[in-house]
């Protein structure tokens, strides 16, 4: 038996105006999800209550990690993914490349928590000269893809009040950033303006019309978690597949082995057939693969419903249609095909409710036809929940 699970990331929204009261799920061309949906679909609370609606509790849930039990922060997890090892003592920050629209010391307005979708290769002149002239005692910059990169601060505060940057867009962010009460943290973010208002960089995309990276931003803490194993739990060897450091980082951590692929972006331009060849070449010599999608994630934080719309229908066609093509030459196998999360549009950033799955095995698919279609509202309709998110992944492996 072969498994895959392949994640549109906040793919799931809410009903929009300009949708005429439809979701993207529900307007997007979708026929192999849907087909999938037809066989089984459901929700699952992947984000427990009281915890931050964040792609790492969310994807810890869908590998069968119970997040209030084994989630120790983001940014530990992203640093695994990029190969950072974290000593005793290290405290591991998310640290994003972002534009500030800087009015006044009493308003200062998050303007991209992407420094308006900055390209990795601009953000490594800006990674390397951050290295130099924001040196501090016992903190070290780690670059990584596109706006996401890794602060190590040694003996850091773990228990400093940060917050995500997507969660406060278009947000007055100067009360937290005029922070004096003893958390260091804004002081760092503020060390970096001088050393970004006039970089190189930052000119070049000015006269281009782009949105400038003059600040960073420093959230997500954590140490390094203390995952069981993947394989252990399941008796299930597997891969992930992503172009983002942080759902490498939770596979990693968990055992399972990272495949990079040429041209993953993370974006809508990704490479969204190289891929679904690369899982199905996985599942050739391995169990399980879980396969993340993240551009409807990055729509959803941009507010653009076409762009949404655009990622899901290339999810479906790119990477969920050929995928299935490929799995029939396994004797048999289950394919998933879930949100780990929402991210609608009116929001711009996550949220707890629960999201859309669907999930069906080779049987299945040869002997039903299309069902309701792969979207919030057929999943709130079959009446199946899962409370506790982590328990979908053992429904899945372990059904009859």
């Amino acid at each position: 038996m072969k498994y895959i699970i392949v994640v549109g990331d906040g793919m799931a929204d809410y009903p929009l105006r300009e949708l005429n009261g439809r979701t993207p799920l529900e307007v997007a061309k979708t026929p192999f999800m849907d087909r999938i949906a037809g066989c089984r679909i459901g929700l699952a609370r992947t984000i427990p209550e009281g915890m931050e609606p964040g792609s790492d509790v969310a994807n810890l849930s869908l590998l069968g990690y119970d997040p209030l039990k084994y989630h120790s922060g983001r940014a530990p997890l992203e640093a695994a993914g990029m190969g950072i090892k974290l000593a005793s003592g290290h405290v591991a920050f998310r640290m994003n490349l972002v534009t500030l629209d800087i009015r006044s010391n009493s308003e200062i307005i998050m303007v991209s928590h992407s420094a308006g979708d900055i390209s990795t290769q601009e953000a490594s002149i800006i990674i390397s000269d951050l290295r130099n002239s924001l040196a501090l005692p016992g903190i070290s910059i780690f670059q990584g893809v596109a706006y996401r990169h890794i602060l190590l601060w040694e003996n850091g505060p773990e228990k400093a009040l940060t917050v995500p940057p997507h969660d406060v867009l278009d947000q007055n962010m100067a009360p937290y950033l005029n922070n004096s009460t003893g958390n260091p943290v804004p002081e760092i973010i503020r060390r970096s303006w001088d050393i970004l208002q006039n970089h190189p960089v930052n000119i070049r995309r000015q006269k281009a019309g782009h949105r400038q990276a003059n600040s960073i931003w420093l959230w997500g803490q954590g140490s390094t978690p203390r995952l069981p194993s993947f394989e252990d739990n399941y008796g299930l060897s597997g891969s992930v597949i992503s172009a983002v450091d942080l759902i490498k980082g939770i596979g990693i951590c968990a055992g399972l082995s990272s495949i990079e692929v040429e041209g993953a972006t993370g974006y809508l331009d990704t490479n969204y057939r190289g891929k679904a060849e690369a899982a199905l070449r996985s599942l050739r010599e391995l169990d399980f693969v879980f396969l993340h999608i993240e551009a409807p994630d990055e729509a959803g934080h941009a507010g653009d419903p076409s762009q949404k719309i655009e990622a899901i229908e290339n999810l479906d066609s790119k990477v969920v249609g050929p995928v299935m093509e490929g799995l029939d030459l396994f004797d048999d196998y289950r394919i998933m095909v879930v949100s780990d999360h929402l991210t609608p549009i009116p929001k711009k950033t996550h949220t707890a409710d629960p999201t859309p799955f669907a999930w069906a095995s080779k049987k299945e698919l040869k002997s039903t036809n299309r069902g309701p279609g792969f979207s919030e509202r057929s999943a709130a309709k079959s009446g199946l929940i899962f409370e506790k998110g982590y328990t979908l992944i053992d429904s899945f492996i372990s059904a009859k």
